[in-house]
Parts: C-alpha cells; structure tokens; sequence
C-alpha cells in the first residue's frame, strides 16, 4: 500500500508566496509510484480546501491555488481532517508552510493531536526558533556567541519609546537592524543608519509583529548551513550568497537574477569544521528535529556570531538548503525530500513508545 502524502501549503501568513513556490517544487520531485500525494491549500484567509489529485505536467502555482479546480471550495479545516486525511492507512504530512501559523508550532500542534507524523520540527522548536527574541535568549544560555541585542515588545514601546531609544543607542548603536520577532524571509526587516530611520523602521517591524529585536550589525559574511537529522543531526559544507547589497532583504533574496551560490564557501578547512560543529549544536540546542537551516556572520574579526535558525528555509531546487546538501554528499533534490519523510516516520514511532498512563 502506498503512503498517503499530504503536503499543506499557502497559509495565513505574509510568507504565502515562498510557501507555494516551495509546494510546486516538493509535488513535481515526489516519487508517486511510492506515494499517493493529496495537496491542501490553506487560503490566506485561513480556509482549508483540496484540488483534488494533481498532474506534474505542467504544474504551477496559479494551478495550486486555481478555486476552479478545487472539488469544493467551500470545505473547512474539519471537513478536510475528516474526510481527506482521515482516510484509512500509512500517512505522513509535509507542513510546507512558512512563517506565521504554520512554521510557528500551531500547525504542528494540530498534528500532534492528531497523531500524524509529519516531517520537520515539532511544536516547540518550530515556535523558539520563529520566535528570534526567544532564540535569542535560549543562544545566550547555551554559550553560543551572538551579535548584541534587545527586545522590545510594543506596550514597552508605547509606555516609554524614549527609554527605549536611549537604551537602544547606547547599547547597539548604528547602523542596526530592526526585525519583527516572528517573521521570516526579511520581511519587516529594516536597516538603520541614524535615528530616524530607526523610528521609521519600528514602526515597520510592529505593523508585522507586537514583539521586535534590534540588533547591532556585524561586518563581514553571511555563512549558512543546512543540518538534517533527529538524534544525530549531520551539517552540510557551508554556503553563502555572492551579492553586493548591504542589506540582504525581501526582493534581493526572491528577486535578484544575479545572486550567485559560493558552495563550499571560500573559508579554510579548520573554519569549516568550526562552523559544521557550531551549526549542530545550536540546532540541538533549540531541540530542532528534521530540518533547518543554520545562519552565521563570520565577521571582519575571524568570529562567528549566530545570526538565526529557520525551521523551515526556502525549499525549491534552487534553494541553498537542497543545493548545500546535493553539493555536500550528492543527495538529490527527491532523496531529500524521502529523507525528511523517513525521519519524520521515525520520530512519530518513537513517540509511540511513551506511557500516558501510570
């Protein structure tokens, strides 16, 4: 019997465009002669509904989220767990949802619930490591070295923004980045090089977020590393983008036709390994499972600073997370994905083994 394959995509979320060119990347590298996949499109009003099964050939977003070619548009989340997913024999989901109700642990908590294996994080790595305050603060106690920061939820802010600012500019100073906590893709990102624009840019960050992080900036590389694995996480060679923007946001990342992958990036072999062991330990720290994504600046001094880890990074073939991987040890965009589904397999059956009765 096949496994039934139910890949979540689309999402209430601002990163709902990365989550569908994720899902028509994932569908047209599944092997369906071991998998019977049923796609489901979470709108971005928050409805879940199905196309129904869907031909490879050519398949395009405007296809995923096409409403004519839904069986019924008008099917809730209860209809789709009751019907689609309920549906007797092996399963496993792939949450390919980014960002905000869905990269966020609440997806994964339904699962949970449920009883469904699912590839990628669980509940509670998957909202530390969205959540950048909380990443943070978990990464100071585990000793791992980070650029300077401070946290700034929006009462704090509308109670006394000018202590705030005073604090701000004494401890990071500029130029600095404000981020909205819970957000990926450098969406509400903003650099500030004076005071001014730092007003502007938090205001920015808390129209996406009631919780931000200003960080100082740090001079030099942006390092990235893919790790894999429950129990035993490996780390793939590093990478890096090879760019000329000072800030690496929004459109330079999904829109630049000239960014180029330097992978391995051009670092010695000694700083390679550093960076490899530094990569799998803060992924254990934040008790990642499956997969993420781990960024470093190397900066101007020779150190290394965690920038961030994302549970669920960018995931189209041309995305550094696979390409780090097939340039690491040869795994191919499809391999990994049968990766993922195996590891999520095997840590649903190892839950299986806890008591919940005395």
């Amino acid at each position: 019997m096949k496994t039934k394959l139910y890949v979540l995509y689309g999402g209430k979320s601002v990163e709902h465009e990365v989550s569908l060119k994720t899902a028509v990347t994932v569908l047209l590298s599944i092997d369906e002669s071991r998998f019977e996949v049923y796609p489901v499109y979470i709108t971005r009003e928050g409805l879940w509904c199905t196309p129904g099964h869907l031909s490879k050939e050519g398949l395009t977003v405007e296809r995923l989220t096409a409403q004519s070619a839904f069986q019924d548009p008008a099917r809730s989340i209860g209809e789709i767990l009751s019907g689609v997913m309920a549906l007797p024999g092996p399963k496993v989901v792939l949450p390919l949802l980014h960002g905000t109700n869905g990269e966020d642990g609440t997806v994964q908590g339904l699962l949970e619930l449920l009883n469904i294996p699912y590839t990628g994080n669980g509940v509670l790595s998957s909202a530390l490591t969205l959540d950048k305050a909380m990443s943070k603060h978990l990464t100071t106690e585990a000793g791992i070295p980070q650029t300077r920061y401070q946290v700034c939820s929006y009462e704090e802010w509308n109670t006394d923004g000018a202590a705030v600012l005073h604090e701000m500019e004494d401890t990071i100073g500029y130029p600095c980045y404000v981020k909205p906590a819970s957000l990926g893709s450098s969406i509400g990102i903003s650099r500030c090089i004076n005071q001014e624009e730092l007003l502007i840019g938090i205001r920015e960050a808390f129209s996406y977020d009631r919780k931000l992080v200003i960080e100082r900036e740090v001079d030099g590389r942006e390092i990235q590393v893919a790790v894999l694995g429950n129990e035993r996480p490996l780390a793939s060679l590093p990478g890096e983008f090879i760019h000329d923007h000072t800030f690496f946001d929004y459109e330079s990342k999904y829109m630049d036709k000239r960014l180029a992958m330097s992978i391995p990036a051009k670092v010695s072999d000694g700083l390679t390994q550093r960076i490899r062991k530094l990569a799998i330990r803060a992924y254990q720290a934040h008790g990642c499972e499956g997969l993420a994504r781990v960024d470093f600046f190397l900066g101007e001094d020779g150190e290394l600073y965690l920038n961030e880890i994302n549970a669920l990074p960018g995931f189209t073939n041309f995305s550094m997370y696979p390409v780090m991987w097939e340039r690491t040890d040869g795994t191919s965009y499809s391999e990994l994905i049968e990766k993922l589904i195996a590891y999520a397999i095997a840590r649903h059956e190892n839950k299986q083994t806890i008591r919940y009765t005395r």
